[in-house]
């Protein structure tokens, strides 16, 4: 899920720890203004240095080996060209500024998190880790301490260096109960137990229990918080819901117009650029995002050339609109790259809160009148393959045994009949004893998904279920998800390098707001495997539970998997370039600006395309598949 940016104006310390904040403006009449206008005074310089946490040095241990990576190839292009600005777009204004607390976790939270940096990343290629604010790391004799080496180089966007202080603010602040933020609070507690300093540039997290090194480095990993920024009080939430926080990425947003665009400007003398795996990466200058809540009318901005880039994964776009003299005339071109990775969990998510939604057999009758294969092959033409479950893609840990369940409305009507929807009103739909229809409500967030979702409401009635169909803007969809005040959820978690099971699926998450449990999961027994596969020292016990948990999850009936994307399709003007090898083995998006951000723009090829264009000059059509990370 995934399914990660606004507005700042940033000023130089003028005293000890003095600084200013920069605040989107949020009323009404403002709602236009840039929040480079709109400049918040409310804090006193004294008094945050009064609330400044003071952390003390402790020894380091003797004889630790210091590793790092400088050995892997690098993926990015050294032809790479610096500066211009990326237009692209977004569905719907993001809901909150803040990367964690109430509706962080909407869809634009990949950019904000994706644009502050960890101690380390991981190759796309390789799937090494490689340095990135830590530049060496060591493993401690107990198994679960990793040590870290600090770049003395990196800074925050606002010029302040980033120090062991910000690593251990970062703990604090996330088990802090004031960001309300519950999976926050218990990872950076009962996962991430301890974080030590040494030094102004020395660190060690110690996690809760051992484990083999690479995934330590991936469990017991950080990602600072800058402390010169932050008043952690009970007002956090309220205060800092448009605020803009420093960051280590390439970027800090430059312009919030609320409801209509939000714009990062690249930071000079970036620190990162000096980063083996960092380097050639993050090239415009500027990006800007524009909300447009429909796709279709995006699109005509990206025929129009205000937008550079433009998804083709829907197969109406691929096949049906991406054509016409801008494609045939070489302006436009297309490529389709194949990738391998981790799929997202594309499905109906269903509450089991709800009275009807918690009788198992009702959501085993629903499951098998989803007729999946029907809306693959017919309206989405074969393009997209049938997803098993929620976890596929991650090697070793997926259950190969899974199946989905497939359209089946003899098996329908015998679960639905034995929770007691047997007989059919006057409009085909069934009916209880008490003459309750079985009618559900399903909440998605894109207009483009409708004829999908069409095709199974009427596929549906075959076995007697109503299903009826809510269309939000997509920060709507997601806020109403994850206040659990959703029947069905038509929607998909982006995912990690291992499977997570605790943020779905502990009764920890259950019934209450704000969290990834959307399907209320309550099982004191899973919640017991959960424990044990997140306390697992050995790979091989871990890949073994989560067979157990899969298995487990996919009885409850509560998620049914749809479909996986195994490549991405993207349509793009001529002068956006790509490094021979176009994107890397876990490519999502090839002009994701603040992911992998392997691309770069051409500004004179841009002047020159624009130019051909109007005088009716003509390039050869290009379109690009890619199979070098096809899976067979």
């Amino acid at each position: 899920m995934s399914n990660r940016n606004f507005s700042t104006r940033e000023m130089n310390w003028v005293a000890l720890y003095a600084f200013l904040w920069l605040l989107v403006g949020c009323s009404e009449q403002k709602e236009s203004e840039s929040t480079a206008d709109t400049v918040n005074d409310i804090e006193s310089d004294s008094y945050l240095v009064e609330i400044l946490p003071s952390y003390q040095n402790e020894l380091l241990p003797e004889g630790l080996r210091w590793e790092t990576n400088e050995s892997d190839p690098v993926f990015s292009s050294n032809e790479a060209k610096r500066g211009g600005k990326f237009n692209s777009w977004i569905l719907g204004f993001p809901l909150t500024l803040r990367t964690v607390g109430p509706d962080s976790n909407g869809s634009f939270a990949t950019y904000t998190r994706a644009n502050n940096l960890g101690l380390v990343g991981v190759h796309p290629n390789t799937l090494d880790y490689y340095p990135v604010l830590a530049t060496h790391w060591a493993f401690g004799d107990d198994g679960r301490t990793v040590y870290y080496r600090l770049n003395e180089d990196a800074t925050w966007s606002d010029g302040e260096p980033v120090t062991a202080d910000d690593f251990m603010f970062a703990v604090d602040f996330m088990r802090s109960e004031h960001i309300v933020a519950p999976w926050y609070n218990n990872h950076y507690t009962n996962v991430i137990v301890n974080v030590s300093k040494y030094d102004d540039h020395t660190i060690s997290i110690e996690g809760a229990t051992a484990k083999p090194p690479e995934e330590m480095l991936n469990e017991y990993g950080l990602s600072p918080i800058p402390r010169h920024f932050h008043r952690l009080d009970e007002n956090w939430v309220q205060e800092y819901n448009w605020r803009l926080a420093p960051t280590t990425g390439a970027y800090r947003i430059s312009i919030v117009e609320k409801g209509q665009h939000v714009e990062f400007q690249r930071n000079e003398n970036w620190w990162g650029d000096g980063n083996l795996y960092l380097r050639n990466r993050y090239n415009v200058d500027i990006i800007r995002f524009t909300v447009i809540r429909d796709m279709n009318v995006a699109w005509e901005y990206f025929l129009r050339g205000e937008l550079d880039s433009f998804p083709l994964v829907m197969p109406s776009f691929w096949h049906e609109k991406a054509n016409g003299e801008d494609f045939d005339n070489g302006y436009i071109q297309k490529i389709k790259f194949y990738t391998d990775r981790p799929q997202p969990s594309y499905g109906m998510w269903m509450n089991m809160d709800d009275p009807i939604l918690g009788n198992l057999n009702i959501r085993l009758g629903i499951a098998h009148a989803i007729n999946v294969e029907k809306m693959l092959n017919t309206l989405l033409r074969g393009d997209y393959e049938r997803l098993k479950m929620q976890f596929e893609g991650y090697g070793d840990y997926s259950n190969p045994s899974i199946q989905p369940r497939e359209f089946d409305l003899l098996q329908a009507d015998n679960y639905l009949a034995a929770a007691g929807f047997r007989d059919r009103g006057p409009d085909a739909i069934r009916v209880n004893e008490d003459g309750q229809r079985l009618a559900f409500r399903v909440v998605y967030g894109s207009q483009e998904h409708t004829p999908r979702l069409v095709l199974l409401r009427e596929e549906a009635k075959k076995a007697g279920i109503e299903l009826n169909l809510q269309l939000l803007d997509s920060s709507a969809q997601f806020k109403q998800i994850l206040e659990k005040k959703h029947q069905i959820a038509w929607m998909g978690w982006s995912t990690g390098l291992v499977p997570r099971f605790w943020q779905y699926y502990h009764s920890d998450n259950a019934h209450i707001p704000q969290t990834n449990n959307i399907t209320n999961t309550d099982d004191p027994e899973l919640d017991l495997l959960i424990m044990r596969y997140r306390e697992s020292k050995e790979k091989n016990e871990r890949v073994l539970l989560a067979h157990l948990l899969q298995r487990m999850t996919h009885d409850t009936g509560a998620y049914i998997p749809t479909y996986k994307v195994p490549y991405t399709r993207e349509a793009y003007w001529r002068w956006l370039k790509m490094p021979k090898h176009f994107g890397t083995r876990t490519t999502d998006t090839i002009f994701n600006p603040l992911g992998e951000a392997l691309f770069w723009l051409d500004e004179n090829l841009k002047l020159e395309t624009l130019a051909a264009r109007q005088e009716g000059i003509s390039y050869p059509a290009v379109t690009i598949t890619d199979t070098t990370w096809q899976v067979d």
